[in-house]
C-alpha cells in the first residue's frame, strides 16, 4: 500500500434543508402517529435513505390510490399537481406536505403570473417529479422547455405575456443558456434570472467549480436519477476533469483510481455523509489517504416544519 492518495471534500456537499426537513418530517409521522405512515414516491432521490425511512415503518408507494382510506400520508420533497392534492382529499388521507418550501415558491410564482394574464413557461425535464408537480400546480398547464434550442420551436398565445419559472434542481449554465434565448426570442418575457435555482444547487456547484481545477477525478456521491446530483458530475466533466456519480462506495472501480493523486469528492444534495465517508474508506483500499476539506461554507437555511407535526414536546426550534 505504497501509493498516497490527496482526498479533496467539497464544501459544502450532501443534505440540503429542504431534504433534511422531509426525511424529519417522515420520521417524527412516525412518532407521532407511529407506523405505518405512507409515503408518496421516494421522499427524496436517495435509495439508502428511503431504505432507511422503510426500516422504521414508513411505506413508499406510486400514487395515493394505493394509501388506505384515511391514512397517514407524506407527498415527498418534489412536490406533487394539484390533481394529486385532490385525490388524496378524495379518500380522506391526512395529508402532511414535505414539498421543499423552494420548490412551493416556484408554484406560487407560477401561479401569481397566471393570475397576471401571463402564460408560463418552465426550464426544466420532462417525467422529473418537481416538474411534473409543477406542471400539475399551474392553472392551464405550461410549456416545458430543456434546451435553448427548443425555444424557437415554441409556440405562444401572445409573446408580450409571458412568464417563465425553473425546476430548482438545474443546472444553473443550463438554465441561463434557456433565459437567453427566452429574453431573445421574446423581449418582454417576466422571470427571475436564475434566482429559481435553489440555494443548495447553486451552493453546490460552486464547490465543485473550486474543487474540479484541484484534483484529477471526482466522484460525485449520489443517485443517478438525482437531478441536481447528475448535474454536479455533469459540471466536472465539463471543466476536464473524469467525472463518476455514484450511488456508494460499491460502484468505484479502482481502474479510475490509475496514475490519479489526487481525487475530489462531492455529494448530492439528497445524499447521507455517511455514504461519503464510505467512500474514502474505500479509497483506502487503495492507498494511504490525506483527507482535506475546501474551505467550509456553511448553510444556516433551515425551514419550519408542518403545524400538524410541532405538536411533539420534542420539536426543535427553527427559523
Amino acid at each position: 500500500m505504497g501509493k498516497q492518495l490527496n482526498v479533496l471534500l467539497a464544501s459544502p456537499r450532501g443534505f440540503c434543508a429542504g431534504v433534511e426537513r422531509a426525511i424529519e418530517i417522515v420520521e417524527r409521522a412516525l412518532d407521532l402517529y407511529g407506523p405505518p405512515v405512507y409515503v408518496r414516491h421516494e421522499i427524496v432521490h436517495n435509495k439508502h435513505v428511503v431504505e432507511s425511512l422503510r426500516e422504521k415503518g414508513a411505506i413508499f408507494v406510486d400514487e395515493v390510490d394505493d394509501i388506505p382510506e384515511g391514512a397517514h400520508a407524506i407527498f415527498s420533497a418534489h412536490g406533487v399537481s394539484a390533481t394529486v392534492v385532490d385525490a388524496a382529499a378524495y379518500r380522506g388521507l391526512e395529508i402532511i406536505d414535505a414539498t421543499c418550501p423552494l420548490v412551493s415558491k416556484v408554484h406560487k410564482e407560477g401561479q401569481n403570473h397566471v393570475g397576471k394574464g401571463r402564460q408560463v413557461i418552465l426550464i426544466g425535464h420532462a417525467g422529473h417529479p418537481e416538474v411534473e408537480g409543477t406542471q400539475g400546480q399551474i392553472p392551464g398547464g405550461v410549456l416545458l422547455v430543456t434546451h435553448p434550442n427548443e425555444v424557437a420551436k415554441l409556440r405562444v398565445d401572445d409573446p408580450d405575456q409571458l412568464a417563465y419559472v425553473t425546476q430548482t434542481t438545474l443546472s444553473v449554465d443550463d438554465t441561463r443558456d434557456v433565459i437567453t434565448a427566452l429574453r431573445k426570442r421574446f423581449p418582454n418575457i417576466v422571470g427571475p434570472d436564475v434566482k429559481d435555482i435553489c440555494y443548495a444547487t447553486q451552493n453546490r456547484q460552486d464547490a465543485v467549480r473550486e474543487l474540479a481545477p484541484k484534483v484529477e477525478l471526482l466522484l460525485v456521491v449520489g443517485a443517478d436519477y438525482s437531478s441536481n446530483s447528475n448535474r454536479l458530475r455533469d459540471l466536472g466533466a465539463a471543466m476536464g476533469i473524469e467525472s463518476h456519480l455514484i450511488a456508494s462506495a460499491d460502484d468505484m472501480k479502482p481502474v479510475w483510481l490509475d496514475g490519479v493523486e489526487t481525487v475530489g469528492i462531492t455529494a448530492g444534495a439528497s445524499a447521507p455523509e455517511e455514504l461519503v465517508q464510505g467512500v474514502i474508506a474505500r479509497l483506502g483500499d487503495f492507498g494511504e489517504v490525506n483527507v482535506n476539506a475546501l474551505s467550509e461554507v456553511e448553510e444556516n437555511i433551515t425551514f419550519k416544519l408542518p403545524r400538524e407535526l410541532l405538536d411533539s414536546p420534542t420539536s426543535p426550534t427553527v427559523a
